[in-house]
């Protein structure tokens, strides 16, 4: 499930054409924590594969798939439209109405290192569940 997680989050970074330093960054220490070698992010982010059914995720997983694309949004200081239109479109797609990007966003800190409440952001996207 980890990596279907991940190819969400590079298909992301990758939606304004490049994939940044901070962006990359993110994601590595995303997969690092979840046991993902380096080799195999490394051939995950060459060939991203489209985006399926993420129907199959718990709640829990949707959020945290949403609070990691938000992040992974903001990580380098620029916001694209092209970016926001994906996570909406990846936000409809974990089963939130695309309004749940801009209720969390400005909640969600780019840093991994600076926390946001995550049972406040949960019960705020919950009330975005379709």
């Amino acid at each position: 499930m980890i990596k279907e997680q991940l190819n969400v989050l590079i298909n992301l970074a990758a939606s304004d054409r490049t994939i940044g330093e901070k962006e990359a960054k993110v994601i590595q220490m995303i997969a690092k924590a979840n046991g993902i070698s380096a080799a195999d992010l490394d051939a995950m982010m060459k060939s991203p594969k489209p985006v399926g059914d993420l129907s199959a995720f718990s709640e829990e997983q949707r959020f945290e798939n949403l609070y990691h694309l938000i992040q992974l949004m903001k990580s380098d200081g620029q916001v694209f439209k092209s970016e926001v239109h994906f996570c909406e479109q990846m936000a409809e797609k974990l089963g939130y109405k695309k309004g749940v990007v801009s209720e969390l966003s400005g909640r969600i800190f780019s840093d991994p290192s600076i926390t946001s409440d995550r049972k406040d952001l949960f019960n705020r996207a919950h009330k975005f569940l379709k």
